[in-house]
């Protein structure tokens, strides 16, 4: 039996289709690939785009093209030039992993011959005719302005590539009746400190993972944030509450390192886990919305706007940089809308 397979883009990852005909030894092959997965919407399986993986199903090695491996060395330049400025672990691989699609998007062409036009084609067949996301096409925007401004000295016309328009997207936000059945249902101490402290603090998922229990100052009531998102730092008050809350899950846990360790001692809570630790809350909650942990962000400056906190300060407590950011949230508050009377009443 034949297998078909071709390098694709799904879901702003590079993959290897892998086409065949429907046989239940073969299934049974191709689950043993690490990180495959069948995709109901492209009617086939697919599989990570390593250079295992392309051998396997015998295609195309970029190292081993002529046109590819002068590419590969200038996406490692790029790499160590976002490494010297400090660029976060997270940019790093966004950046790096948007640059190889666009520069082996055009495997057949040398790195030095790709101009003007080779951005306008990428933008016009590759972007838009797969129908890629905006946040995606903007971080392969990104990508490349960044590339040719710091490693490669060329001269292009990089407004070419246009930028999607911004889309208006309001906030998604929990009731605190909502936000109380979640923690109210989290039994375990650790799980139920690691989503309090979230909608607490208004954190990030990343910053909580980051903290270190030397960040919380229980004599002034406060939680340091260091070099958060842009290397920026905050402070952000605790209640009582929570620091017991702490206290409590500190003296039970006794981590070494970060305030919130793996089941390695020593190690960082994953990310996977604490987002299943939330996917569980909601199940127990019968909450039937797709809610992500940067809801917990968002319904605490909600809920301190709708409590009479002054925009200003929201915008310090979240670490935005424009005041337009933090504005967003006065169009999900609840407080002066419920009070608008609606005209239908007066019929």
């Amino acid at each position: 039996m034949t297998w078909k397979s071709k390098e694709i883009i799904h879901k702003n990852e590079q993959r290897i289709a892998v086409e065949f005909p429907k046989n239940q030894d073969l299934i049974k092959r191709i689950k043993q690939i690490e990180g495959s997965r069948w995709s109901a919407s492209l009617r086939c399986w697919h599989i990570p785009n390593t250079d295992e993986n392309r051998k396997r199903f015998k295609l195309e090695t970029p190292l081993q093209n002529d046109f590819n491996a002068p590419k590969t060395e200038k996406i490692n330049q790029f790499k160590l030039w976002l490494q010297s400025k400090r660029y976060s672990a997270n940019t790093i691989k966004t950046y790096t992993e948007a640059l190889k699609t666009f520069l082996f998007y055009f495997k057949e062409k040398s790195f030095s011959k790709i101009d003007n036009q080779d951005i306008i084609l990428f933008n016009n067949h590759y972007i838009i005719q797969n129908n890629l996301s905006a946040s995606f096409q903007n971080q392969i925007v990104n990508a490349i302005k960044l590339f040719y401004k710091s490693v490669e000295n060329k001269q292009l016309n990089l407004d070419l590539i246009h930028r999607p328009k911004r889309e208006k997207t309001l906030p998604n936000v929990l009731s605190k009746e909502e936000v109380k059945a979640i923690l109210e249902v989290t039994k375990n101490v650790k799980h139920k400190s690691m989503l309090s402290l979230i909608y607490a603090c208004g954190l990030r998922r990343s910053e909580l993972l980051n903290l270190k229990f030397s960040q919380i100052d229980s004599k002034r009531n406060l939680l340091i944030i260091k070099q958060s998102k842009r290397k920026k730092d905050r402070i952000v008050p605790l209640s009582n509450k929570i620091i017991d809350m702490l206290r409590t899950y500190y003296k039970s846990y006794l981590p070494k390192k970060w305030l919130f360790e793996g089941q390695i001692e020593g190690t960082q809570y994953s990310e996977k886990s604490i987002q299943c630790v939330l996917k569980n809350a909601l199940t127990k909650a019968k909450i039937n919305k797709p809610v992500t942990l940067h809801w917990l962000r968002h319904s605490y400056a909600t809920h301190l706007l709708e409590n009479g906190t002054d925009l200003r300060y929201i915008q310090e407590l979240l670490g935005h940089n424009s005041s337009k950011t933090t504005e967003i949230y006065t169009h999900v508050s609840t407080k002066n809308i419920q009070n608008i009377k609606s005209p239908f009443d007066d019929l």
